[in-house]
C-alpha cells in the first residue's frame, strides 16, 4: 500500500503542475495515473509499503523491472514512454524537495517508438468539407453555425476546444484573435475574411440573445455547443464525401498547418500560429510534406 505522505506528496506534485504550467484537467488525470501506477508495482515489488524514503532509493534494475511488467501486460511503446516521462517529472520535483539523486529514474530510456504523423484532408477534400458540411443540418441556423466552426479551425487552425471557447464579446471577429491554448499560452491568430463571414452569418440567424461572457456557437437548445456535435456532423458528412475515418475536426487543423507549409510557409511562423511551445512538435508537418510529395512523384514521374 502506498504511504500516506507518498499520497499526500503525489497530490501536492499535481497542484504544482496545474499552477505552474496551467496543465488541462485531462492531462493532470493522466500524470495522476501513470504516477499511480508506477508507484503500485513499486510497492508490490518490494513487498510492502512504499514511503518517502524507499521511493528515493530506486534502482535502475527496478526500473528495468517495472518497465518490462508493463510491456508484459500489453502496455504499448507508445503509452510506456508517456508513462516514463511524468515519471520522471514527478521524480524530478521529488528529488529536489527531498534533497535526493535522481539519477536512476531520469536516465531510464524510453522504448522507441514509430511517431504517427498527422493526417491532413487534401486540399480539394477540405474545401468539400466547408462547402458540403452545413447540408447536414434542417434549420439554416444550425447550418451557418457548422460552417462557421469548420471554417475556423481549417482557416485559422483553431483546436475545437478553442473554437467552441470564443465568447459573444469575440463577435464580429476581429482580424485577429488572441487564442488562449494548451498551458495557459496566448497565441495571435490572423483570422481570414472567409471566416470573419462565416461567423457574421451564423450570429445573423443565431435565434438566441449572445450575451458577451456566454458561448459564441449555441447548441440547438440554446446551451454551449460540445464538441461532440461538431464531431458527429463532420463524421455524417466524411461518410458523404467518402473520406477516410480520420478526417476529424482536429484533422483540419493538421490541414492547416499542411497546406500552408506546402504554399511556403515557414516553420517558426506556422509553430506560432499554432501555439506549439517546442518546433519539434510543428516539424511532424515536414514528414507530412514530403510524404505526400514524394507519393506524387511515385505516381507521376515516368521512370516511377
Amino acid at each position: 500500500m502506498i504511504s500516506a505522505a507518498l499520497t499526500d506528496t503525489l497530490a501536492k506534485w499535481l497542484d504544482h503542475k496545474r499552477a505552474l504550467s496551467g496543465a488541462a484537467d485531462n492531462t493532470l488525470k493522466a500524470y495522476q495515473t501513470d504516477v499511480l501506477g508506477f508507484l503500485a508495482f513499486m510497492t508490490q515489488h518490494h513487498g510492502g509499503g512504499l514511503g518517502l524514503a524507499p521511493i528515493a532509493a530506486i534502482t535502475t534494475r527496478d526500473m528495468r523491472s517495472w518497465m518490462a511488467h508493463e510491456r508484459g501486460r500489453g502496455v504499448g511503446a507508445r503509452s510506456l514512454a508517456r508513462s516514463l516521462s511524468a515519471v520522471k517529472s514527478f521524480y524530478r520535483w521529488l528529488s529536489e524537495r527531498e534533497e535526493f539523486e535522481p539519477t536512476a529514474v531520469l536516465s531510464t530510456r524510453a522504448p522507441k517508438f514509430q511517431k504517427k504523423l498527422p493526417r491532413p484532408l487534401a486540399e480539394d477534400a477540405a474545401a468539400a468539407m466547408l462547402d458540403t458540411i452545413g447540408n447536414q443540418a434542417r434549420e439554416p441556423w444550425v447550418a451557418a453555425r457548422d460552417t462557421a466552426v469548420i471554417t475556423l479551425l481549417y482557416g485559422c487552425g483553431l483546436r475545437i476546444s478553442e473554437a467552441l471557447g470564443l465568447t459573444g464579446a469575440d463577435a464580429p471577429l476581429p482580424a485577429v484573435l488572441r487564442i488562449m491554448g494548451k498551458g495557459g499560452k496566448e497565441r495571435i491568430v490572423p483570422v481570414l475574411d472567409v471566416a470573419r463571414a462565416a461567423v457574421d452569418a451564423y450570429v445573423a440567424q443565431c435565434p438566441y440573445p449572445l450575451e458577451p461572457a456566454g458561448p459564441l456557437f449555441r447548441a440547438v437548445r440554446s446551451g454551449p455547443l460540445s464538441p461532440r456535435a461538431i464531431q458527429k456532423v463532420m463524421a455524417q458528412t466524411r461518410m458523404l464525401l467518402g473520406l477516410p475515418a480520420t478526417a476529424t475536426p482536429h484533422a483540419l487543423r493538421h490541414s492547416f498547418a499542411t497546406h500552408l507549409l506546402s504554399a511556403g510557409g515557414d516553420l517558426r511562423t506556422i509553430q506560432e500560429l499554432l501555439g506549439h511551445a517546442s518546433l519539434s512538435t510543428t516539424q511532424a508537418y515536414t514528414a507530412v510534406d514530403s510524404a505526400r510529395l514524394m507519393e506524387v512523384y511515385d505516381k507521376a514521374h515516368p521512370k516511377a
